[in-house]
């Protein structure tokens, strides 16, 4: 008896039960153990100089199966009724006409902050500079403002983010 038939001989049986378990349907479990032993086949006289037989013949079953299970993607048709997601404009545009609002009931120098940095897009060196502020301090002050912001939207607005810090829901203010 060669290398390969006495290997076979040993774990087609232990094969068959993992590649049961884990694909349950019979004529796979089939097709995959014959690609498994034409593959092994292939391998000729090298097979019987492997240290582990059991071993690479588990390693390429798992291989295969992996490949077939890459292949075998499950489609599921659409149906036609199925609504669009809400259109995000409407939320968006909502959301920035509650924005000056807010904006117009924080402090000057919150307002300011906001509007500089955030909305206009100054760099919080050149904001620090123009007010006479260290950077540290620029900073600080811009960070708190923030704050402030977030939580007049949440009250004014009942804005409510996500754990990303993006707005998740808002009820828009008369």
């Amino acid at each position: 008896m060669n290398c390969l038939t006495t290997a076979w001989t040993l774990h087609a049986a232990e094969l068959r039960g993992w590649l049961r378990h884990r694909v349950g349907d019979t004529a796979l479990v089939d097709d995959l153990l014959q690609d498994l032993f034409l593959k092994a086949l292939r391998q000729d006289k090298r097979f019987c100089d492997l240290h582990n037989a059991r071993a690479w013949l588990f390693e390429v079953a798992r291989n295969l199966l992996a490949d077939h299970l890459r292949m075998a993607h499950h489609m599921v048709a659409v149906p036609d009724d199925l609504m669009a997601p809400a259109d995000d404009t409407d939320t968006i545009d909502h959301l920035t006409t509650c924005l000056p609002r807010v904006l117009s009931e924080l402090s000057i120098e919150d307002r300011e902050a906001i509007t500089l940095c955030d909305l206009q897009g100054m760099a919080q060196a050149d904001f620090a500079r123009t007010r006479g502020l260290s950077l540290s301090a620029a900073k600080s002050r811009i960070q708190r403002a923030r704050v402030r912001l977030r939580a007049q939207m949440s009250q004014a607005c009942q804005v409510r983010m996500d754990e990303g810090g993006r707005v998740s829901d808002f009820v828009p203010r008369r």
